[in-house]
């Protein structure tokens, strides 16, 4: 029998306890170097999904046709958010990529107000915006790749490509949904 595609059959199908998570996708050639170094540098036994952006952490399974709706709205209506790879964030025992984008964060802000009541409270706060490249290493560890990445990621600016949700099972993510910006440019 053919498998069939249950994002396509009409809709999805998940265990009850597959959180869902809402990232805003890289350009290609910065996604490409994050993941390189989150490759190189994440510790493998806990390197589970690929290098993102997290918009908004943990929304209950049972939202997801509603999720999926709202994300497809946003990202028909709204043009690809500019953002500014600033440098590097200093996660204590990790590392990230440290991302500016206002455009972003007002995006975050729809969707949370749109989720309101249902966030846990870590999605309640305002994010610094941030791609993982290490984490859980020791504090040395994460210094020394600091200062190692420090003069070789300078700033530049990039757009978002799209808006994606992924079930969260405690492993690897199962997509539920990508859906590129096609929005006009604001003026």
């Amino acid at each position: 029998m053919d498998s069939v595609d249950p994002l396509m059959a009409g809709g999805p199908v998940m265990a009850p306890t597959a959180a869902l998570v809402i990232t805003a996708e890289l350009p290609a050639p910065l996604h490409g170097r994050a993941e390189g170094l989150r490759r190189a540098h994440y510790p493998p036994e806990r390197n589970h999904v690929p290098a993102h952006l997290t918009v908004l952490r943990a929304l209950p399974p049972f939202v997801e046709a509603e999720a999926r709706d709202l994300l497809a709205a946003l990202a028909r209506e709204m043009p690809a958010p500019p953002a500014r790879l600033a440098g590097i964030m200093d996660l204590g025992t990790g590392t990230a990529l440290a991302i500016e984008s206002p455009a972003l964060l007002e995006i975050r802000a729809m969707i949370a107000e749109h989720f309101h009541g249902m966030l846990t409270l870590q999605d309640q706060g305002l994010p610094r915006l941030h791609v993982t490249v290490q984490n859980k290493v020791t504090r040395a560890e994460a210094k020394a790749l600091q200062a190692a990445l420090r003069p070789v990621i300078l700033p530049e600016g990039f757009a978002f490509a799209a808006l994606a949700l992924q079930r969260y099972r405690g492993g690897p993510w199962e997509q539920a949904g990508r859906w590129p910006f096609r929005g006009r440019t604001r003026r």
